[in-house]
């Protein structure tokens, strides 16, 4: 054996000891994957990662999701022993290290910044949030799609400013998530020759050997999808997986998947490869025969041996710093030659908006008849992204109907060839809203600022890589339509009822449904400020009345999530009538009618709690007045967390079953939507008072 392949082996169990021994230490975690894998990683990252520890943030980086985020423990030990800088505004200290001995040393233990599975935005070098299998591997072709739309969009003759390719490692439980296949399909028709996933195919689960349940070709299917299949039979090798990775830069018309064969828990005896696979520390005997076995003193604890760090430094670190200077200076040029470009890039990349972008927000002016809040958003979403080039996105196969098609002249399908090219704004997912939406994340995580669309009945059908945008706090914008009972005859399968309650429980998002038109436009003029959380637009598919402004109080104030829509004429409100979207015009009809009794009705339009919740307790009060216990909320949907806002003796008029098919007429009817029911409700409320 050379000196280079001792130093290589030296560096490749440095990996699997500083991984066995975070997970004895923490008594939790999954020493097997970093065991098997360590060689693989170890030669991309040494090899052919294209990468600056200095600056994890580099735009023209080369990416690598560990979609299998239960080994993180490999993860961090290769940010630390590369050297991988903090990057992050949370971090105190300037300069400091993204992962430290010490962080290895309080894996998975509070506070720690190697948590359990890799959090974006929390440990530096961690490019997306992973745990939940397969999420990984979608959200990683939303990365390789956005360097094909910036280099398509951006890069000019002698100016090849975005040029990465996208790794990502998975083991067998990612790609039987249906997820993976959704993600892989899409990636091959895009022929997303950037993005490689690595197969480490080592055979065991949780319950078992695959074989229990997994026991297809899975060449041969993404032969189907039309990726490129290469196949290294022994992990350990490191010649042969170079050639693997060679084969993938060589490739040029379709994407890569890298099966490589392994053996889960390298170096352990037999015995224990099960608990190393079922995610149990391999115990102190068998750390110790591991160790022996590696030829590592078995006493030492978190030993990195002279060199090593050294040696990536040497490679990764030189190469990476060469490349990133390279591009710096290319940019420089860059920005001489083509400034307008050079500050939209500096301008997504800060995540700031352009200038004068509200400028081309419309005004809908009053119309009893009215228009869909789909509609009056798709014109909403057009008008700003013909002055916002890098907001884009698409719908899963429905955007004739969610009104998310961009059509202006110059907006473009995103496709490899045909109808379309890579500079396209219109991506068109297919049937697959679960890879969609972390394709998505993906392009967020790019610094693009994407829009993802369906029925928002279909929310079930993604909400784990929803609830993952949420997790690393990513400015996706979501547009959900049909929004409620009132889509009428597709019945209950298409009915959302749970789904405002679902989504208003998770943490970190907003959700936002309008009450007409002019609401649509400041829910938007809202969207595009948040930076740090994603955002579910919820739409109606049937027309609602466009309110007079001169009559009713200005939409402005659905930036504070909660308004005065109309109030009892000087005098404090006898009952509070609240509802959001389509509702809000039925409580505007029973303000009407009690007015006439005589009895003071404040109608509150109310479209999103949370952003409500986020202002001060005196604005909250001066909507909600505490000493106003006549309350009255409508919304159709589920009745749950209305509580909050009516009190324990307050009236909601909601939904506690699935809906029905039948004309929105009738089904209105049936569930008792009406202005005689809010108006009876609130006669009620004012009597219970007195």
């Amino acid at each position: 054996m050379t000196d280079s392949n001792q130093l290589d082996l030296l560096c490749i169990n440095t990996i699997r000891t500083l991984s066995i021994d975070a997970v004895q230490k923490a008594q939790s975690g999954h020493p097997g994957t970093p065991m098997g894998a360590a060689p693989n990683v170890y030669c991309l990252w040494q090899r052919f990662l294209r990468y600056d520890p200095e600056d994890p943030n580099w735009p023209n980086r080369d990416r690598f999701v560990l979609s299998n985020g239960h080994a993180s423990a490999m993860l961090y030990s290769l940010l630390y022993l590369c050297g991988v800088k903090a990057a992050n505004p949370s971090y105190e200290q300037a300069g400091r290290l993204a992962v430290t001995l010490d962080d290895l040393k309080t894996f998975r233990q509070a506070g720690s910044r190697c948590p359990g599975h890799p959090e974006y935005g929390w440990t530096s070098g961690v490019e997306a949030t992973t745990g939940p299998l397969g999420q990984g591997l979608a959200t990683s072709v939303g990365m390789a799609a956005a360097e094909r739309w910036l280099a398509a969009t951006y890069n000019r003759p002698g100016y090849d400013l975005f040029s990465y390719n996208v790794y990502a490692l998975c083991g067998d439980g990612c790609l039987m998530e249906g997820i993976s296949s959704e993600a892989a399909s899409l990636a091959g028709h895009l022929r997303l020759s950037n993005l490689c996933w690595i197969y480490d195919d080592n055979h065991i689960s949780i319950e078992g050997p695959t074989s229990l349940a997994f026991t297809e070709d899975v060449g041969s299917r993404f032969l189907t999808y039309g990726w490129n299949v290469a196949r290294v039979s022994d992990a350990n090798d490191l010649a042969m997986l170079g050639r693997a990775y060679e084969t993938f830069l060589n490739t040029t018309d379709r994407p890569t998947l890298i099966i490589v064969e392994s053996h889960i828990g390298y170096g352990a005896p037999h015995k224990q490869d099960t608990a190393a696979a079922h995610g149990e520390p391999l115990g102190p005997e068998e750390v110790r025969l591991a160790k022996e076995r590696y030829g590592w003193n078995p006493d030492a604890e978190f030993y990195v041996p002279e060199g090593v760090q050294r040696n990536f430094q040497e490679q990764l670190g030189s190469r990476g710093a060469k490349a990133h200077a390279s591009w710096s200076e290319l940019f420089s040029a860059y920005r001489r030659q083509y400034p307008d470009l050079a500050g939209q890039i500096d301008r997504m990349q800060n995540g700031e908006l352009p200038e004068h972008w509200q400028d081309a927000l419309p005004v809908f002016p009053a119309d009893a008849k009215g228009i869909a809040t789909r509609d009056s958003s798709g014109k909403v979403l057009n008008a700003i992204a013909g002055r916002m080039p890098w907001l884009l996105g698409g719908a899963a196969d429905l955007a004739p109907s969610t009104k998310t098609h961009l059509n202006f002249e110059f907006a473009g399908e995103f496709q490899a060839s045909g109808n379309g090219d890579y500079r396209g704004r219109n991506f068109h997912f297919g049937v697959r809203e679960h890879a969609m939406c972390a394709i998505a994340s993906g392009l967020a995580l790019s610094r693009l600022r994407p829009f993802a669309s369906s029925f928002f009945v279909f929310t079930d059908y993604c909400r784990g890589a929803v609830r993952l945008s949420a997790l690393m706090e990513l400015p996706v914008v979501y547009i959900w339509t049909h929004d409620s009972v009132s889509l009428g005859e597709d019945g209950p399968t298409h009915q959302p009822i749970e789904h405002l309650a679902s989504l208003r429980a998770m943490p970190g998002m907003i959700v936002i449904r309008p009450a007409d038109a002019n609401e649509v436009v400041e829910a938007w003029r809202a969207i595009l400020q948040i930076k740090d959380r994603p955002v579910s637009l919820v739409l109606t598919r049937q027309a609602l009345p466009t309110l007079d402004r001169t009559k009713y109080r200005a939409a402005s104030g659905v930036s504070q999530g909660a308004y005065v829509l109309v109030d009892a004429p000087e005098t404090k409100p006898d009952v509070l009538l609240m509802a959001t979207g389509s509702e809000v015009s039925l409580c505007l009809a029973a303000h009407e009618q009690l007015a006439s009794e005589g009895i003071k009705a404040r109608v509150i339009s109310m479209p999103s709690w949370e952003l409500f919740e986020s202002q001060s307790l005196e604005y909250r009060d001066g909507v909600l007045p505490p000493e106003v216990t006549a309350r009255v909320a409508v919304e159709e949907a589920s009745t749950f967390g209305w509580e909050r806002y009516t009190g324990l003796h307050g009236a909601i008029i909601g939904i506690q079953t699935f809906g029905l098919s039948a004309p929105i007429a009738a089904v209105q009817r049936h569930f008792g939507f009406t202005p005689e029911r809010v108006v009876n409700a609130a006669r009620q409320q004012v009597a219970r008072r007195n």
